[in-house]
């Protein structure tokens, strides 16, 4: 049975922004590693069209953005939107009905489905579909912005916590 796992980078403040902060190469390194074990992710529309940027070569990668891609891409991805009507290679729409699909799809894979996205995370933390929750705690404060839980933050216990680099500590989550 697959993990639903909703995982992003966060800002002491509680704030995601892919904008105003980003990971340094170490952390990058790990995400690679990451996205290379995932049996693939979930998106809702907006973080799947930022995500896109993935799927065409950009002349000034280096190595490990190329890694990065070459993982992404080879990944499924589920994308659940109301207003898509198709999406790029190795991707699916995912219907009406997301409890639904979302509970098949866990008991049809196995291991670690990335969920990307806090409205997504949302909508799948009230149906209680997240397995474990993964916050990338940088030292930054940015006074304003999308926060991490969306909604209500659901009863979690801390599972884990570890050092990636030298300004960022992973916190792991499970439900309560």
């Amino acid at each position: 049975m697959a993990k639903l796992v909703f995982g992003m980078n966060q800002s002491l403040d509680g704030f995601v922004d892919h904008t105003q902060f980003g990971p340094s190469p170490t952390l990058f390194r790990h995400f690679i590693g990451e996205a290379e074990r995932q049996s693939g992710s979930i998106y809702g529309r907006r973080m799947y069209e930022i995500m896109r940027y993935w799927e065409d070569e950009h002349p000034e990668w280096d190595a490990d953005r190329l890694a990065y891609a070459a993982a992404w891409r080879r990944q499924p991805k589920w994308v659940v939107s109301r207003t898509l009507q198709s999406v790029g290679p190795n991707a699916s729409l995912v219907g009406d009905d997301l409890e639904c699909a979302m509970r098949k799809l866990k008991a049809e894979r196995d291991g670690d489905i990335a969920v990307a996205g806090p409205d997504l995370a949302r909508s799948l933390t009230d149906l209680g579909l997240i397995d474990e929750y993964r916050i990338y705690l940088h030292p930054v404060v940015l006074g304003r912005g999308k926060p991490y839980f969306a909604g209500p933050r659901p009863p979690l216990r801390l599972v884990a916590s570890d050092r990636i680099d030298g300004d960022v500590i992973r916190l792991t989550y499970a439900p309560a």
